[in-house]
């Protein structure tokens, strides 16, 4: 899951009552619900503390949150002194699952908790409830932050807790953008995928529909279209841009995907404007009206048509205008003393950009975590990593993963038939800026931030009369091993 938009603009201590220095002067930067059963076997209640005092607070209980509570632990820094408030049931997990894999019918091995939840997708321990009680760190689950007061370093939960904080981190990620209900964005029958309960409400749908609509031609309409043919449903993907993935794929790339999708039943409708989804005689969804006047047939809907920051209750922290989500510099400090946020704005490229995604989040909590606790001064350094997973669902013909690093800038050479796979690289002025490739090797994929971040210069020529995306890849490697022997 994942956006990406792009914007022309743009140590504390440790101590329970008082932060510490001054923020750094800013600079132009970017800032599943399985049965009640399930839940009393992996939610486990943790002991109250003995007062309202809390020497780390993190609000949010998404990936970053789960990155950010292993690297207290590995810094000696949550027994007894780190708090996470969470508006979910369940503890931090890897949330791209929702879309990749727990959709699955239940004969094909659908993903499940506590399979996935966090540190499991960089390969970390699993860090299920127990994990948290064993380490000392308290949970509240189901009881999202309402409130803060600044001045008393203090916030209000739903529940009415009143928790004050020594240091506190923002991490409350996004939530789905939606459809307005005067045009039928609430009806029945019509599902949005963020966490664990959406993901279980559309598997009830997808149990009993006959056709689904997928809308969003991005990251989740991919994913979510591709799950939907292991239920051997009729399925639409509609979105108004003439191309999937858009802000990535090219034209060329993005028609090999979308021949993929067709050859598995999956049909398209491209450029097509939504004027409001249609309810049947039981006020359950039963269509889409186009603009154009046509309508399609649906009883199940799936909007992913991107997210917004889930920032409400924070703006008195200080908002990036330009990009969205909570203002921070390099250290993820905000304007306020002792407040951390760990957000989807990152510099890059000389410009600022939004990266609403998985890796993103996971990076940026560590660095974040590392700058409260530790003398780290430097900057954070992201160099921007998409991927996705479809038809991953055990029996599937073709599993396909892809993964991009780097800027999609300049000009592309495009090597392979996709079938048995493809690489796509970006070239600008000379240089390699970046690389996507589908259904690589392990040391394939090994090799592709390397060329990112190296960005060595690289004969086009040499990439186009490549007669294989291995050969391909031998010219850039080559090219990077010239660079460093260069550098030296």
């Amino acid at each position: 899951m994942a956006t990406i938009s792009n914007s022309l603009s743009l140590k504390h201590g440790v101590s329970l009552r008082c932060p510490h220095s001054t923020p750094l002067n800013r600079v132009s930067r970017p800032s599943l619900i399985p049965s009640r059963s399930f839940r009393r076997n992996y939610v486990v209640s943790s002991a109250p503390f003995a007062n309202e005092n809390r020497e780390f607070v993190i609000v949010g209980g998404g990936n970053a949150a789960g990155y950010a509570a292993r690297t207290f632990v590995e810094h000696g820094m949550a027994n007894g002194r780190l708090c996470i408030v969470s508006k979910e049931a369940y503890a931090p997990y890897e949330r791209p699952a929702l879309t990749k894999a727990y959709l699955f019918p239940l004969d094909k091995k659908p993903a499940r908790l506590p399979g996935f939840h966090t540190c499991v997708g960089s390969g970390g321990e699993r860090q299920t409830p127990d994990w948290y009680k064993e380490q000392g760190i308290e949970m509240m689950y189901e009881d999202p932050v309402t409130g803060i007061n600044i001045e008393k370093q203090a916030l209000t939960t739903n529940s009415g807790k009143l928790l004050k904080y020594g240091s506190l981190i923002i991490a409350t990620g996004c939530t789905a953008s939606r459809f307005p209900e005067k045009i039928g964005g609430n009806l029945p029958g019509v599902h949005y995928i963020r966490d664990v309960a959406d993901a279980d409400s559309l598997v009830a749908s997808l149990e009993k529909a006959g056709k689904v609509v997928v809308v969003g031609g991005g990251y989740i309409g991919m994913e979510v279209a591709a799950a939907a043919v292991g239920w051997k449903l009729d399925t639409t993907i509609i979105f108004p841009e003439d191309q999937l993935l858009q802000r990535l794929f090219t034209p060329s790339l993005a028609q090999k995907y979308e021949e993929l999708y067709q050859e598995n039943g999956v049909k398209f409708m491209k450029g097509a404007s939504i004027k409001h989804l249609e309810a049947g005689s039981d006020g359950h969804v039963a269509a889409v009206k186009l603009e154009n006047g046509s309508a399609i047939e649906a009883d199940t809907i799936v909007i992913g048509i991107g997210a917004k920051p889930a920032v409400s209750s924070f703006e008195r922290v200080g908002l990036n205008t330009n990009v969205g989500g909570i203002q921070v510099d390099g250290l993820f400090r905000t304007s306020v003393a002792g407040i951390f946020a760990v957000v989807h704005n990152e510099q890059m490229y000389n410009r600022v950009a939004r990266v609403e995604h998985v890796d993103h989040a996971r990076r940026s909590a560590q660095h974040c975590v590392k700058a409260l606790l530790s003398a780290q001064t430097d900057t954070y350094d992201y160099l921007p990593h998409f991927y996705s997973r479809v038809f991953e669902y055990q029996g599937s013909p073709r599993k396909v993963w892809w993964q991009f690093f780097g800027d999609n800038v300049g000009e592309t050479v495009e090597i392979g038939s996709f079938d048995p796979k493809i690489a796509t690289f970006w070239i600008d002025s000379g240089k390699l800026k970046g690389v996507l490739l589908e259904s690589g090797s392990p040391e394939e994929f090994q090799l592709l931030p390397k060329l990112a971040r190296s960005q060595p210069v690289v004969d086009k020529a040499k990439l186009q009369n490549a007669s294989s995306v291995e050969e391909a890849l031998e010219v850039a490697r080559a090219s990077l091993q010239v660079g460093e022997a260069a550098a030296v």
